[in-house]
């Protein structure tokens, strides 16, 4: 009996584990993006997550449905951005908990030419039992340098 109660104990204590913030989920998110890992930081996102760019200018994507369509998005990154530190970063809490707004400064080069590159964000971010569910992401087209380098993210043009 005593190890039924433990085995018991053991997994109602497994069950009731909350799951991580969405403040640590994005700051993790962040670590994966500087590590060039992103593999691991798509696999943060829920099967069915939605990332938007409301600023994307035309023939770049304003909408992607789903995990898989997130990856093709972001597969290349690291090929094309070398994101080397996040210096500034705060992270807003609403009146939804699974939701956060956050502003945040990425600093590193455009793979390509050597460029600098210096992008401030914007998102809203809601993130469901430890997973991204929907990424609004406000980043401004007209500050990354028109080289013909930084043309990486699924854009037709």
């Amino acid at each position: 009996m005593t190890c039924s109660t433990a085995s018991s104990s053991a997994s109602s204590t497994a069950l009731t584990t909350p799951s991580p913030s969405p403040a640590d989920v994005f700051r993790h998110s962040l670590r994966l993006l500087l590590d060039k890992d992103v593999d691991g930081w798509v696999g943060l996102w829920d099967d069915d997550g939605v990332m938007e760019f409301p600023f994307a200018p035309e023939g770049w994507p304003r909408r992607l449905e789903g995990r898989a369509a997130v990856l093709d998005y972001m597969r290349d990154y690291p090929d094309h951005i070398d994101l080397r530190e996040i210096p500034d970063l705060t992270i807003h809490r609403t009146d939804d908990p699974a939701t956060v707004v956050v502003e945040m400064r990425a600093v590193g080069r455009l793979v390509a030419s050597g460029a600098p590159y210096d992008m401030t964000y914007i998102a809203v971010v809601t993130v469901t039992d430890g997973r991204f569910t929907h990424y609004r992401d406000y980043w401004n087209p007209l500050a990354v340098p028109q080289d013909g380098t930084a043309d990486f993210a699924g854009s037709a043009r």
